[in-house]
């Protein structure tokens, strides 16, 4: 009689002590359980409607997920100053900072040294160390893309590209919009405007005007952070091919894309593995498999065969069996820089890319 009465007593413990064990499993795996304090420091303002405000918008959504205290720090000089804010930031318990410019290199490589213990994502940056990881995305990928819209939109042929620095990072840029033109439109030509400002919205406007007077541009593409190139293309009806965000509702007259980041999608795996201690200070680069970068929706303006080509492209580069870069490929002189069957290195694409490809011509001021 008394073996009955043990029996579910046993078993009745049995249960309590393996519930206990998987809550305490939970309550020590759960990082989310409790707010960790996150800062990002930004060359601009989260509300630019631009490369700003595309950081912005993504790291919201990781912290709703991730339970982040994000604390923003906008505008902010890449100088001396920068440094003395992230000191402040960490000071006041910041776990993890983000910086967006890849000015902020070298100060963010003077603090990281002296906190091991907090951990920093340096977007567009190059130097990486134990507590510093780097990250970007293909968005060349999404340029070629784009390209594909505007080659088959111009009637004139001459598409303008308004762009800050002639560094890797905006030629690379450049060539991918306009093999995605040539792509579309064998006989156009992209003219190149430089600003040498990625935000004054006073001097990208003076430049956008110059190019666009006494041309007969009916496309316009931008690598800045300032809307004023869009804003005046608009005015004079001319189409627009955005960047950053998808700015179609400022624009719905003559808007047809842009591409864009979805930078949630580094954010939070990232973050959530640096709050699991597996932080790892390596520089990641993310494609169009990734999500990172994205086209924004066409509008209904654009060429239903400029849609049916971008898809075929974009299944493509999907699968593998073809990127932007892919041979033969010409430069602006009609050298073949890339023979066929070959494709650029990372490495030339990332930081050495210093030359244009056929149909590119730069409006020398």
């Amino acid at each position: 009689m008394k073996l009955i009465y043990v029996i579910p007593t046993i078993i009745f413990v049995i249960i309590v002590v393996g519930l206990l064990a998987t809550n305490v499993k939970k309550k020590n795996t759960d990082i989310t359980r409790e707010k960790t304090k996150v800062a990002m420091i930004m060359n601009g303002a989260t509300d630019d409607h631009s490369w700003g405000q595309s950081h912005y918008e993504g790291m919201k959504k990781t912290a709703k997920e991730l339970n982040l205290d994000v604390a923003f720090r906008e505008n902010i000089a890449a100088n001396r100053i920068s440094e003395s804010v992230m000191e402040g930031l960490i000071a006041a318990g910041v776990k993890i900072i983000i910086a967006n410019s890849f000015q902020f290199g070298p100060h963010i490589q003077a603090v990281a040294s002296k906190h091991p213990e907090v951990k920093f994502f340096h977007a567009s940056g190059i130097e990486t160390s134990s507590n510093v990881a780097t990250f970007f995305g293909r968005i060349y990928q999404m340029r070629y893309l784009s390209g594909i819209v505007a080659g088959m939109q111009t009637k004139t042929g001459n598409i303008g590209y308004v762009a800050a620095f002639d560094i890797p990072e905006v030629v690379r840029g450049i060539n991918a919009f306009t093999l995605g033109v040539k792509k579309a439109n064998p006989k156009a030509n992209v003219i190149v405007r430089w600003t040498k400002s990625w935000e004054d919205d006073k001097i990208c406007a003076k430049e956008t005007r110059s190019l666009l007077a006494n041309r007969s541009i009916d496309v316009l593409a931008m690598h800045t952070d300032s809307r004023e190139p869009m804003r005046i293309a608009d005015s004079l009806g001319i189409w627009i091919i955005g960047y950053n965000l998808d700015n179609a509702e400022f624009y719905p007259e003559h808007f047809l894309t842009a591409p864009v980041w979805r930078w949630e999608k580094f954010y939070t795996p990232h973050i959530r593995d640096a709050l699991k201690n597996k932080f790892v200070g390596k520089s990641y680069l993310g494609g169009i498999e990734s999500g990172i970068v994205d086209l924004a929706p066409f509008t209904s303006h654009v060429n239903p065969e400029a849609i049916a080509l971008v898809a075929s492209e974009r299944e493509k580069m999907l699968n593998g069996s073809f990127d932007v870069f892919y041979g033969p490929i010409k430069d602006n002189s009609g050298t073949i820089r890339i023979n066929e069957g070959e494709s650029m290195s990372d490495s030339d694409m990332f930081n050495q890319f210093n030359w244009f490809v056929m149909g590119v011509k730069t409006d020398e001021k």
